[in-house]
């Protein structure tokens, strides 16, 4: 994973990046249960069932979760702008608050212990970098290549 960790701090503005945000972002790309719907379907308490790609597929889960949820949250146009080849296209804290949604957001400030503020202002400047590196073909990678990044 050290290699997905360096690839966040040098997509952060200026490479600086705390342990906080580095617990959110990889809880943001790495859970693809973040970004399950929260329906009647399966209880919340319902252990999640393993997969055979659970590294690199689970990350490319939370990254394709996380550009859906953006898609339907009203930020279609920034998202696909990180993960083509143009340039990165600015997201407000509040944009991104709202896109996520109050849940997620409130998970990400538990696990990071910053304040729900405080990781959705650090969550705007950081995701459009993360997203960006993650998707240098214009797409989103395919399992073998995410895990070249290990």
């Amino acid at each position: 994973m050290a290699g997905l960790e360096d690839m966040i701090r040098s997509s952060a503005p200026g490479g600086n990046i705390g342990k906080p945000l580095m617990l959110a972002l990889l809880a943001l790309f790495a859970s693809g249960a973040l970004f399950r719907s929260g329906g009647g379907d399966r209880p919340a308490d319902t252990p999640k069932q393993p997969t055979s790609d659970e590294g690199a597929g689970g990350l490319l889960g939370g990254l394709g979760g996380l550009l859906d949820k953006l898609q339907k949250g009203g930020l279609g146009n920034a998202a696909n702008s990180w993960v083509g080849s143009g340039q990165n296209q600015p997201v407000s804290p509040g944009q991104l608050g709202s896109a996520l949604g109050p849940d997620i957001v409130k998970v990400l400030a538990q696990r990071s212990g910053l304040s729900e503020e405080e990781i959705t202002n650090q969550l705007s400047q950081a995701v459009p970098g993360v997203v960006d590196k993650l998707t240098p073909q214009g797409r989103l990678p395919t399992v073998a290549e995410l895990s070249e990044l290990r």
